[in-house]
């Protein structure tokens, strides 16, 4: 019913970049705004780039002029494009709708992709 596929993630340098994807499918269509979130180790998950199904786009204070939210509505796909990365950007990230999607009693999210900025 509800599915959400990041990737994208790796291991990078300090300055370096990473392009991530998120398929989503089932009842999340481009109506939905999206968002990408993140999760560091021993910090709550926090959202840090969204886009309107119109196109509109919203970033964090802490990634803005870095980072980048884009989708695909052909594809049902919703990308994050990240520049000049910081060790603490290190985290897992997600993608989810805007507000995150709660369905059939409960809260979906996928797998997650890791991004680890270290030299």
């Amino acid at each position: 019913q509800v599915q959400l596929v990041e990737s994208g993630g790796g291991l990078v340098q300090p300055g370096g970049s990473l392009r991530l994807s998120c398929a989503a499918s089932g009842v999340i269509s481009s109506v939905n705004a999206m968002g990408w979130y993140r999760q560091a180790p021993g910090k709550e998950r926090e959202l840090v780039a969204t886009i309107s199904s119109g196109g509109r786009t919203n970033t964090a204070d802490s990634v803005k002029g870095r980072f980048t939210i884009s989708r695909d509505n052909a594809k049902n796909t919703v990308y994050l494009q990240m520049n000049s990365l910081k060790p603490e950007d290190t985290a897992v990230y997600y993608c989810n709708t805007d507000p995150p999607l709660y369905y059939d009693g409960r809260y979906y999210w996928g797998q997650g992709t890791q991004v680890t900025v270290s030299s």
